[in-house]
């Protein structure tokens, strides 16, 4: 089974998070939330406390296929200050393991300079932050082992690219038709 790591941070955006932890668990992808910092709950931008299923300091990361960045403000910031995850985010890419970020999120790919000559998006205005990138304005980008997305209301499409790329198009397919996305 594929294993996801999903990274929360207080000011997270709810709906970004929440998705991609409802949409993988329906095709069976092992998904965990974590939190960046020592304490389980995180509360999201629209103050919606959410407690994960563990800590950046217990996370495995060695099982893992994926990581997963979701935007909202200031989540994001507090995301790309977090040094542990951000080296594991550089392993992940290096290695060819799968980073996939939506909204704001993508704009920390692009200032490590993980986007260069890669088609990529985000959330609308910050398109500037992607550095290197070739900027798209399609609602999910996908480019090789980096997955980005604009942000809530793309949550969905966003989410089917990532089961799509740890199972496979017929199970995106199905979660698709199940919540009645298509």
């Amino acid at each position: 089974m594929r294993k996801v790591l999903i990274f929360l941070a207080d000011g997270f955006e709810e709906i970004e998070g929440l998705t991609v932890v409802d949409l993988c668990r329906r095709a069976c992808i092992d998904i965990t939330t974590v939190s960046i910092t020592d304490k389980a709950e995180v509360v999201g931008s629209h103050g919606i406390a959410l407690k994960t299923d563990t800590t950046i300091d217990a996370a495995d990361f060695t099982g893992a296929d994926m990581i997963v960045l979701p935007g909202g403000m200031p989540g994001t910031k507090h995301l790309e200050v977090c040094d542990k995850l951000m080296n594991q985010v550089d392993a992940f890419i290096s290695g060819g393991k799968k980073v996939a970020a939506i909204c704001a999120a993508p704009t920390i790919l692009g200032r490590k300079g993980q986007l260069n000559g890669k088609k990529a998006c985000c959330y609308p205005g910050m398109e500037g932050e992607l550095t290197g990138a070739e900027v798209s304005y399609d609602a999910v980008s996908v480019a090789g082992n980096i997955i980005t997305s604009r942000g809530l209301g793309t949550a969905i499409p966003f989410t089917l690219a990532i089961i799509e790329a740890l199972a496979d198009k017929n199970t995106a397919d199905r979660i698709a038709t199940s919540v009645v996305y298509k």
